[in-house]
């Protein structure tokens, strides 16, 4: 029977919709990881972990959080810029990604990189949504892990079928996104097993805590979400994928109007879902908004960036990415995979002129001409109508703790100026860590110095006085016998300006007599070529903090 023959027969709005209405399908889960609530805890926990990070400054949380629809909030910072394939900032190929950690090695200590060193690396893609990930067969933008799952360690088949999201979740903690070079998945679970579970956090909601203080260590976490006590790389992945298959954002308006009530969505929005349905619902097709494929909509030339074909090896795959849900799509701008559109506005744009780039470019992607009206209309269904405002809001079951790192974004804090060495290059500070009592490593490093020469770091609890100096050059951390001088030898091409780099470590022990007690330290570089054959960075101060 057509929709005209049902409203012939005199059916009503709210009862068409209910018999149109395409229920949100079920989350699958894994013959070989079975969900229980002691397993999605332990996954919502190790998902909030910023243990996990193998500095302690980045949780799968930091890219993902609910109020940005699961996506990273920081995504418009300059700092969460990535450069494109020409390795320029500030031209057109600049990508929108997200900030990890400082390059290191296997003990910690900082690296150069061509592009962002000292800062932290930046992806070259935006952060897909956690939030909705778990219908997807396979992840990331380019698709390039799913449906098996393989042991991190073993590299042993664990899951045939629907692990997309196990697999995906080995992948960050072991990058530059979470991780240092060499770091497995199996060595954070033997870091995890002394950790206190979310040491970092705060503000943790009664759930959570409640779990924590019933099972205080992951070991017990592990025993009862597993049945046994044993943290393996494997455990982990499989216990974050368990969390997020509960994210399901099934609350909306769209939601509640397909389920029979007419006044559920304005008639704005009721608008915007006929334009929608006219002009998007092909690939992003109800009730998920997608069809799971992978499609080049022309947004850059694939020369930038192959997408999908880097996972496939196919040239028919040249510049696909893949088509995301669009539940929540209204948290989460900027928009398209490397964030280059601002607002649901230029998305529509975007599609109503075909694309931007031609190459390979989808045949589904014609140009189309909506009235204004019908623009908004669109707007306002994709931004309201497709949100649940308990990710909005992050109410259960996506609430969340607040992040050591949300709370102390200077803490190390460098201040003063530096004074430039050879090649009119001044040695840089390099501390993104924060000093974390009982942390295993603690890291301060210097970049841009003269390769090959002689550095010197010096700490003490007390700061200079103002307009210190030797022979002109600032000093901002008071010397006197008290004063702890590190003596370092720089690595980086010999005689190079700016090559020099090089860092020291320590662990910090776990005594609350630390707690608050601020330290004051500045690099000095032995450079024949500056001019008083001194060259400094600036200052740092940090304070210790018992999370």
């Amino acid at each position: 029977m057509t929709i005209s023959l049902l409203r012939a027969a005199g059916l009503t709005a709210a009862l068409l919709c209910q018999l149109l209405a395409q229920p949100i399908p079920p989350v699958i889960h894994p013959v070989e990881n079975p969900t229980n609530p002691d397993k999605v805890m332990l996954g919502k926990i190790l998902f909030w972990e910023e243990q996990l990070g193998r500095d302690n400054t980045v949780a799968c949380g930091t890219c993902h959080r609910p109020e940005v629809g699961g996506g990273d909030p920081r995504t418009f910072s300059p700092l969460n810029l990535h450069p494109g394939t020409d390795g320029l900032f500030g031209t057109a190929d600049d990508a929108r990604g997200s900030r990890g950690v400082v390059r290191c090695d296997s003990n910690g200590l900082y690296l150069p990189d061509p592009i962002f060193y000292p800062f932290p690396q930046v992806t070259k893609r935006k952060a897909s949504p956690s939030i909705g990930a778990a219908w997807d067969p396979q992840t990331f933008w380019d698709g390039r892990v799913g449906p098996q799952f393989l042991d991190p360690v073993t590299q042993q088949v664990v899951i045939t079928n629907h692990g997309a999201l196990e697999a995906q979740a080995a992948l960050p903690p072991t990058s530059g996104e979470m991780g240092c070079g060499g770091t497995t998945l199996a060595l954070l679970a033997t870091k995890l097993v002394t950790a206190r579970p979310l040491r970092l956090a705060s503000a943790i909601p009664t759930a959570m805590q409640a779990a924590i203080v019933a099972r205080p260590t992951y070991p017990q976490l592990f025993q009862a979400a597993f049945g046994d006590a044993s943290v393996t790389a494997a455990r982990i992945a499989m216990a974050l994928a368990t969390y997020e298959r509960e994210l399901v954002p099934d609350q909306t308006p769209f939601d509640a109007f397909m389920a029979g009530n007419p006044l559920a969505m304005t008639p704005s929005q009721q608008q915007g879902r006929a334009v929608f349905m006219a002009h998007c619902a092909t690939c992003h097709v109800p009730p998920l908004f997608t069809d799971h494929g992978f499609r080049n909509i022309g947004v850059r030339p694939p020369a930038e960036d192959h997408g999908r074909q880097d996972a496939t090896g196919l040239p028919a795959d040249r510049g696909k990415f893949k088509v995301p849900g669009l539940r929540n799509v209204g948290l989460r701008a900027p928009y398209f995979h490397q964030g280059g559109a601002d607002s649901l506005i230029d998305v529509v744009l975007f599609y109503e002129r075909g694309g931007d780039f031609s190459d390979n470019l989808d045949p589904l992607m014609q140009p189309f001409t909506l009235s204004h009206s019908e623009r908004l209309a669109l707007v306002d269904f994709l931004q309201n109508a497709l949100t649940d405002a308990r990710v909005a809001n992050a109410l259960p079951p996506f609430d969340r703790p607040i992040l050591f790192s949300e709370l102390l974004p200077n803490n190390p804090d460098a201040f003063g100026t530096r004074t430039s060495g050879s090649g009119a290059i001044a040695p840089q500070m390099v501390a993104p860590s924060p000093a974390m009592i009982g942390s295993d490593r603690f890291g301060i490093g210097v970049a841009h110095a003269l390769g090959g020469a002689t550095s010197l770091l010096a700490l003490s609890p007390i700061p200079a006085g103002p307009g210190a100096n030797i022979a002109g050059v600032p000093i901002f951390v008071n010397l006197d016998p008290s004063t702890i001088i590190v003596p370092l030898p720089l690595s980086g091409a010999p005689g190079v300006p700016g090559a020099g780099y090089g860092a020291v470590t320590f662990a910090l022990p776990d005594d609350p007599a630390l707690s608050g007690i601020t330290i004051y330290a500045q690099w000095a570089v032995l450079d024949a070529g500056a001019a008083v054959g001194l060259a400094a960075s600036e200052g740092l101060q940090f304070t210790f903090v018992r999370p």
